[in-house]
């Protein structure tokens, strides 16, 4: 029950740390946050893109469905707002779906084609857990890209939220 519980809080945190972050960006200026930047995906704007295009394609394997994707970029850049609401709204999504779960269906094998081709098979604990991972680490980007903004990140680690949400949660 252990592991099911984790993959559950998992997917809480994600969403809130992709709130914080959020919060924290809006508080820029719209010059910085469309401003041009030596990053992997070029800026902040097209960072949140990839990282929600990421979301939609495992939420496609995981419930099996095409997903549309043909690439992990985005060519058409949405404003921070859509990139919010679209960010909220999966996150949602995979909170509900996680909480759906039990430990056999988590153990699940799923089968799945990469967007650059090529198979792949991994159970639903593990892409869950690649979720998380996968928005963890684009979010050290866009930490970075707030600290070059001349704004301090929010602090998102994990233990912050068990602090300051989940022991909350578990009253």
């Amino acid at each position: 029950m252990l592991f099911v519980q984790n993959i559950r809080i998992l997917a809480c945190y994600s969403k809130w740390a992709n709130s914080r972050i959020l919060e924290t960006i809006n508080e820029l200026p719209v010059s910085e946050i469309t401003k041009k930047r030596a990053s992997i995906f070029g800026g902040i704007l097209p960072t949140l893109a990839h990282i929600y295009i990421i979301n939609r394609i495992w939420q496609g394997h995981l419930l099996g469905k095409d997903h549309g994707y043909t690439s992990r970029r985005s060519q058409i850049i949405e404003t921070l707002d859509q990139y919010s609401s679209q960010l909220n709204e999966i996150g949602d999504w995979y909170i509900s779906y996680a909480n759906s779960l039990n430990e056999q269906e988590l153990n699940e094998k799923v089968l799945f084609n990469f967007v650059d081709g090529g198979s792949g098979e991994m159970n639903r604990s593990d892409i869950l857990l690649h979720i998380v991972n996968h928005q963890t680490f684009h979010r050290g980007h866009l930490s970075d890209m707030l600290y070059q903004s001349g704004y301090e990140p929010p602090s998102i680690d994990l233990p912050v939220f068990h602090r300051n949400v989940f022991s909350k949660m578990n009253r």
